[in-house]
């Protein structure tokens, strides 16, 4: 009996001890459940953009940026990191949180040139990011300081293989398309051309226009304005088929470089560990921004072809890319 009687003591004052802790469990429990079904986006977006302002994957990341705002009443604020070929912005974006409130504007430089051309990078390009959509494909264009004396592509060969060395082209930066495009040109010409990297898409045309370096590879949509104003001169497009933008501009084949094919992509990234349901919704999202009348019009007269894909898509088209630019640096030299 007085066992019993023990037992339903000490059974009492356990009650007394975890009743309030019971009490004080359950009143965080609404709080914790809160917080876990917060709606995504609750607070506001970093879009890394990996290059100086002024160049399309600038203007591309802010349109979208602005859609996204508009639509979901947080504020996405573009950021733009540029440095080594897009090297530092997404490196910076590969090690930020997987909570869905960084996204990266990952281009064919971040995610496929710089695999190969400058390895090791600091992050991997695969695993540590997990890929949203593809967003868009454009085509460059050969430009040239309007005092060269050139007005086609073979003009520009004949005065380059009269003058080894002596001519020099501008870039984006190191590991950028414009780099690649222009070691490609000289590979396949058969010329010596000298690399003169900029320090950003801006300034790369502005070294062109100002006549401190004689050509550059740049984006149609970037570089025909300035063609149709007189500034600098185009003399062909990099695409397989002539660009919608610039119907009168041959292709580097029809212009007499045999196999020349370049294309610049964008896409939409986040880091790894991101939730599968948060890449979802941002898929949908630029989805329903890609096909805005505002963006669409915007882009689509500048030679720009967007699309979308699903996340699986990309990561193959991805794949491809990284190989094909593997390739080319490895057949260039580009690299060393």
């Amino acid at each position: 009996m007085s066992h019993l009687r023990l037992s339903a003591a000490l059974q009492a004052r356990a009650r007394h001890w975890l009743m309030p802790l019971a009490m004080v469990a359950a009143a965080a429990c609404p709080q914790v459940h809160a917080e876990s079904a917060e709606p995504y986006p609750s607070k506001p977006i970093r879009f890394i953009v990996p290059f100086t302002a002024g160049g399309l994957t600038d203007k591309l990341a802010r349109s979208l940026a602005h859609e996204m705002t508009e639509s979901w009443k947080q504020p996405v604020v573009v950021e733009n990191r540029g440095g080594a070929g897009g090297t530092i912005g997404a490196d910076l974006a590969a090690k930020a949180p997987g909570d869905g409130y960084t996204v990266l504007m990952g281009t064919h430089a971040t995610h496929a040139i710089n695999v190969t051309l400058l390895e090791p990078l600091p992050y991997d390009a695969v695993k540590d990011f997990k890929p949203v959509t593809l967003l868009a494909t454009v085509p460059s264009v050969l430009l040239v300081n309007p005092a060269l004396p050139v007005n086609s592509v073979q003009d520009l060969v004949k005065l380059a293989k009269s003058r080894p060395g002596s001519l020099n082209y501008s870039s984006q930066g190191v590991g950028t398309s414009g780099h690649m495009a222009g070691e490609y040109f000289k590979m396949l010409a058969g010329i010596d051309m000298v690399h003169v990297p900029a320090k950003g898409p801006a300034q790369a045309l502005a070294d062109v226009m100002g006549n401190h370096v004689d050509m550059v590879f740049d984006s149609v949509a970037i570089g025909m304005p300035l063609v149709r104003s007189g500034k600098l001169k185009g003399l062909a497009v990099t695409s397989r088929e002539r660009s919608p933008s610039a119907p009168d501009l041959p292709t580097m084949n029809e212009a007499g470089v045999p196999g020349y094919e370049i294309a610049l992509w964008f896409a939409l990234y986040t880091p790894k560990g991101t939730p599968d349901a948060i890449v979802a919704k941002l898929n949908q999202e630029m989805r329903r921004a890609l096909a805005q009348p505002a963006i669409r019009d915007t882009f689509i007269q500048e030679g720009v072809t967007l699309a979308a894909t699903t996340p699986d898509e990309l990561a193959a088209f991805q794949k491809d890319e990284a190989s094909k630019w593997g390739r080319l640096i490895k057949a260039t030299g580009a690299g060393k």
